[in-house]
Formats: structure tokens, sequence, C-alpha cells
């Protein structure tokens, strides 16, 4: 802080009353018009120099306020990235065990070849070729939920939906009886006209005039 100017006390050397003249007033009275011209001054500088200490303590105020300001956010947004690139970092842990295991699963399927089961036993390799497909199923359906996002609850197949197509697994839907009884109608429908003609044949046959 700069050292602040001494504000001297104006002094007048006035004489004695005889000793008074014209003169010797005037010089007096320039002697302090002078002196309060430098007071004058001096208060000036002062004033500014007061104008400069504020200034630079706002300023200084500014650059704390600030700077705490600034410090806390980066401080949140660091957790906040941390914790981000822990969840991302698990998740890629996670599409790549998936990604994984499917492939493994296609390779699999794509090694099933009944026509190269000629001299073994079909019955055994059929059953190991439906149990690949049963086990690829069950790890499809488990890992299809956790590939999707968390707000995904449309309850598809987002794999198959982004790529234009539509997978299910779905149990064969149940029939009513009315379904089956028109189904047997339709089943025997042509044997039974084929008993009606069989039986109009015999009919004329034994009932022809020797």
């Amino acid at each position: 802080m700069a050292e602040r100017p001494r504000i001297s006390e104006p002094q007048f050397d006035l004489p004695d009353d005889d000793n008074l003249s014209g003169e010797h007033l005037d010089n007096q009275v320039q002697k302090a018009q002078e002196q309060l011209i430098s007071l004058k001054r001096q208060q000036d500088q002062i004033e500014k120099q007061k104008r400069e200490l504020e200034e630079l303590s706002r300023r200084q105020e500014q650059l704390q306020l600030g700077k705490q300001e600034m410090v806390e956010k980066f401080t949140r947004a660091v957790v906040v990235l941390e914790r981000e690139t822990y969840d991302a970092q698990k998740r890629v842990e996670l599409l790549q065990s998936i990604h994984d295991s499917f492939t493994s699963h296609v390779s699999v399927l794509e090694s099933i070849n009944p026509k190269s089961w000629d001299g073994l036993d079909i019955n055994k390799e059929l059953n190991k070729a439906l149990s690949a497909v049963d086990d690829s199923r069950a790890e499809y359906s488990k890992s299809i939920p956790r590939i999707s996002p968390a707000s995904d609850t449309s309850g598809g197949d987002p794999v198959a939906a982004s790529a234009g197509f539509q997978m299910e697994y779905q149990a064969p839907e149940e029939k009513d009886f009315m379904y089956w009884l028109k189904s047997g109608f339709a089943f025997t429908l042509p044997l039974l006209g084929l008993g009606i003609i069989l039986i109009v044949v015999l009919i004329a046959v034994f009932t022809r005039p020797a």
C-alpha cells in the first residue's frame, strides 16, 4: 500500500502588531494560498489512492468468489465424470462379454449340419443340436434386456427392431373346440365323399338285374 503523504499544518509567521505592514500581509496571504493549493493537491492524491485501493479490493474479492465458484463446479463435474466413466467401462465390458457369447453361439449353430450325421447316432446328434439351439435361445433371451437401454419398456427385441425385423419365440396359440371340429370336418370331407360314391356304386352293382 502506498504511503500516504503527510499533511503538514499550515504555519503562519505573524509578527507583532507593531511590525505589520501591507506588504508583509500580502506575503503572508500569498504563502497561505500556496499552502492551500498544496493541501488540495495532497487531498486529491489521497482520494485517488483511496479509489484505487477500493477498486483493487473489489477485484480481489471478485477473484476469490469466482475462483471458489469454479473450483466447486469443476469438483462436482469431476465426480460425475468419474462415475459416468466407470459406468461406461462396465457397460463396455458387459457388451463385450455378450458379443463374445453371441459369436460363440453363432459358431456352434452354424456348425450344425445334419448331412454330416451319416454313420452316426442320428438321435444322439439331433438331441445335441436341439440342446444347442435351446441354449442359444436362452442366452439370447437373457442377454437382450441387458443390451437395450433402461428406458426401453416396449418389451420388444431392440436388436431385431434395429435391424428392421422382429423375432419372436412364442408358444403356439391354443385352438378352441370349434376350430378342431371344423378342421376335422375339412380333413374327413374328401373321405366322406369317396365313401358315398363307393356306396352308390355298390348299390348300383347289386341291384342291377341279372
